[in-house]
């Protein structure tokens, strides 16, 4: 290619308005502009999708035939163009069989390690295959965990939580309430057993059969009889609190159910192999004198350099050269600032940055050249120590002969870019043309890009003075991951930022130590799931009493299909129903709410049944979702949309963006009062109708954050946000930030765990972890004001801090 850019002709995916934009090959670019401007849709939704449709132009007419489905990028030409490879923020959590092992598939390279140049017992049969020793397989796995290293079990602590209580009061408390748990009680009554003295008055030996016994006897039971009503004998199935409980975790469909009786279920490290998830024919295999579970234990930085002796052992043996491998590709993970993760370290517990680090560094190892890299905010989630190593990771991918696309909105990577694409000037309609693409030194001359004031203009905003504390809550002898007996206070009234580099533990003390406390006092327990199963350890709380409410406003999903969206995740399209109902038209075909539920079967397209899109399922490819072709994404049957409120259909609703149905929908205050807050927060660039599978995780924070606000609240509450300003431009933070000290001054407590220097220096107590991560981490290094902390001689966060603080 003699032409050395990249040129794009006529772009109209989403809102993009007919683009034209020429950017130079060979270069870092970055993409700017604010929350929902086109941006993405230029990087990834044009560029990166118009080369991936020509890759598979190259492939199997069959597969060729269903990727066109999902149709080709609105663009007319793009010119110049190499082959693509996209680092995107991943949007569905990984399960809990990933691992950083398996993310940079370190353990396949482990594994046959061990399978080949192990330490095997004197007694073993055969040598090993590399399965063997991976527990997501049949021939790894532990039998009792099946490879999970936990198991779930039940306690008589967990199960009877008040001893002091009968059984007919309730002490079982995991039991079924209403007319089954009442069946259990009339049972054991029928077999004998005292249900009226308190629990801890029963022989021993009974209360182990009442909630132990795997026998199921059927007795005649004669019910208590009620005024006015007939009771008939009947036979009645006795099962015991722990198979009730085991029964329900395992194998209902209700979700709500599961919850309930996981309270009841105590998660242990498995007796078998001791957490280890491996069969003992697995573990018994040493390298370096130690097992395979110990090593894949071991810090990144840890087990680099119990490997480098052998990598720098001479011969072509098969060791030397796995170890070579492992060692220099931890390397590269080491110097982006990840040697304190260890290989076992499962996926869902990572932040998105740590995980799209991870996948940077194995494209680092690839050995590509003359690729574009589309890379999706790569310093989300990063503390600016961090980042810094991420500049100089991407500066050598460029000197590897590549070109990076960059969408991107810290300042920092910005100004270090060699090339600046603007677009904007606002979100949605009011956005998707580019404002400049050149130098980003240029960019000082466009007036109206929302960039140009936060990348050029050194002046800060006047300081507030911190506010004063309404009082404290004090955590005392937290342990957890790698927290280690430590003391946090956090004041109330206030908002508290909690900083430090990534794993220093800030997520661990804010998301589950102070949340888990705070939920169990107000009785709603903890959050718990598969890989949070790790309770903290605390010495003690104080000031929890001060706290009336818990919000915690994460980044998971709010929902996992196109079918959940923003309208029905805040409540706003239940009102939105409310009012197609109530037209004429439908009153005299007798349609209610329901029928403009695209979840019911009367009005929804039953096609696609009424998701609005088809699952394309693609041979050795992943499978992708295509508009469906009977109602071209309209989820509605053709009666449906023949009601109009206003003028539009349902479905044309759906379409609109938060600011066109805050000015349509006017004058219904139910859904107006929604689409206020969602303003609010930044969101009104969003379609109502917009699948949640397509929403980013600080664009589903902040969904859950409006959803929150739009309820009426009484008392003191405590929000815990983690990183909300991740993917946002650093205009959005400014609007979000505002709805956030807005909270503190009605009375409450935001306590945020943030790495936006910005965000920091505008709070009013500052809590920071460190000094690194993993087993570096886990003290509090400083704590106090912005500029007391920016003081710190032990902090990592002080110096950027300070020169935030100080413009």
């Amino acid at each position: 290619m003699t032409d050395s850019y990249v040129r794009v002709r006529g772009a109209r995916e989403h809102n993009l308005r007919n683009v034209d934009v020429d950017i130079p090959r060979d270069t870092v670019t970055v993409f700017t502009g604010v929350s929902g401007s086109g941006k993405s849709s230029l990087a990834f939704g044009t560029v990166y999708a118009e080369a991936q449709r020509r890759y598979f132009e190259s492939v199997a007419p069959y597969a060729r035939r269903l990727i066109h489905q999902v149709g080709a990028p609105k663009v007319e030409d793009i010119s110049g163009l190499p082959p693509a490879v996209a680092l995107e923020q991943r949007r569905s959590a990984p399960t809990s069989r990933s691992s950083v092992g398996t993310v940079t598939t370190l353990s396949n390279t482990l594994r046959m390690l061990f399978s080949r140049a192990g330490t095997y017992p004197a007694d073993a049969p055969e040598r090993l295959d590399s399965d063997a020793f991976s527990p997501n397989t049949a021939a790894g796995a532990c039998p009792e965990c099946h490879g999970l290293g936990r198991v779930h079990r039940v306690t008589e602590e967990s199960l009877v939580p008040d001893p002091s209580l009968s059984i007919r009061d309730g002490a079982i408390a995991a039991w079924p309430g209403a007319w089954q748990g009442k069946n259990l009680r009339d049972v054991l009554a029928a077999l004998g057993y005292d249900i009226d003295k308190p629990w801890r008055d029963l022989p021993a030996a009974d209360r182990d059969w009442i909630l132990f016994t795997d026998e199921q006897p059927v007795v005649t039971v004669h019910p208590v009889r009620e005024a006015g009503r007939i009771h008939r004998p009947y036979q009645g199935q006795y099962q015991s609190a722990k198979r009730y409980v085991l029964h329900t975790f395992a194998d209902s469909k209700s979700e709500t159910l599961r919850k309930r009786v996981q309270r009841y279920l105590v998660s242990a490290p498995c007796p078998a192999c001791a957490g280890r998830r491996l069969r003992p024919e697995s573990l018994a295999v040493t390298f370096a004198g130690h097992d395979i579970a110990e090593l894949s234990g071991l810090p990144l930085s840890g087990l680099a350099r119990l490997l480098r002796p052998t990598a720098e052992a001479d011969g072509e043996g098969v060791a030397p050269a796995l170890a070579r491998d492992l060692v220099a590709r931890i390397d590269v993970l080491t110097e982006l600032g990840l040697g304190y993760l260890s290989m076992d370290r499962a996926a869902p517990t990572l932040s998105a940055g740590e995980l799209q680090r991870l996948r940077l560094a194995t494209q680092l190892r690839s050995g590509l050249f003359g690729v574009v890299y589309v890379l999706d905010e790569p310093s989300a989630g990063l503390h600016p120590a961090d980042t810094e190593a991420l500049l100089t990771v991407l500066g050598r991918l460029k000197e590897a002969g590549n070109t990076l696309f960059v969408v991107e909105h810290d300042m920092d990577v910005v100004r270090q870019a060699d090339w600046i694409v603007d677009v904007g000037p606002k979100a949605g309609e009011h956005g998707g043309r580019v404002l400049h693409s050149g130098p980003v030194a240029d960019l000082a001359q466009v007036t109206e890009s929302a960039t140009r004031r936060f990348l050029f203009d050194d002046t800060q905003p006047a300081a507030r003075p911190p506010r004063e504390p309404s009082g404290e809550l004090a955590l005392h002898g937290v342990t957890l991951h790698n927290l280690r007996s430590v003391d946090a206070v956090f004041p109330l009234g206030v908002f508290t930022a909690v900083t430090g580099v990534s794993g220093s533990g800030k997520s661990t003390l804010v998301t589950r130590v102070l949340a888990d406390a705070v939920a169990d006092h107000l009785g709603a327990g903890p959050e718990e799931d598969e890989e949070s199963a790790a309770r903290a350890q605390l010495a003690g709380a104080k000031g929890l009493e001060a706290v009336d409410r818990l919000v915690r406003v994460d980044q998971k999903p709010i929902g996992r299909t196109p079918r959940s969206n923003l309208a029905t995740y805040t409540g706003l399209f239940d009102a939105v129903r409310k009012v197609f109902a109530a037209t004429d038209e439908a009153r005299a075909r007798g349609y209610t709410a329901g029928r403009f539920s695209f979840n019911v079967a009367s009005g929804r397209c039953e096609t696609c049944q009424g998701e609005g899109f088809v699952a394309v399922e693609l041979l050795f490819l992943p499978g992708t979702y295509a508009p469906c072709t009977a109602c071209h994404g309209a989820r509605y049957n053709p009666e449906t949309l023949e009601i109009t409120y206003r003028g539009r259909t349902i479905a044309d609703v759906l379409g609109m963006t938060v600011d066109t149905a805050a000015d349509f929908l006017a004058g219904v205050p139910a859904a107006a009062r929604s689409l206020r807050t969602l303003q609010d927060v930044g969101l009104g660039y969003l379609r109502l109708g917009q699948p949640a599978t397509e929403l980013s995780g600080g664009e589903a924070q902040r969904i859950k954050l409006a959803t929150e606000l739009q309820r009426a609240h009484r008392g003191h509450t405590l929000y815990l946000l983690d990183e909300p300003t991740t993917g946002l431009h650093p205009a959005d933070t400014e609007v979000l930030l505002r709805q956030l000290h807005g909270l503190v001054d009605a009375g409450n407590t935001v306590v945020v765990v943030e790495h936006d220097m910005g965000v920091v220096a505008g709070a009013d107590h500052v809590i920071d972890l460190g000094p690194g991560g993993g087993t570096a981490g886990g003290r509090i290094v400083a704590a106090g004001t912005p500029a007391a902390v920016a003081a710190s001689p032990d902090s990592r966060t002080a110096a950027y801090l300070a020169g935030r603080i100080a413009g």
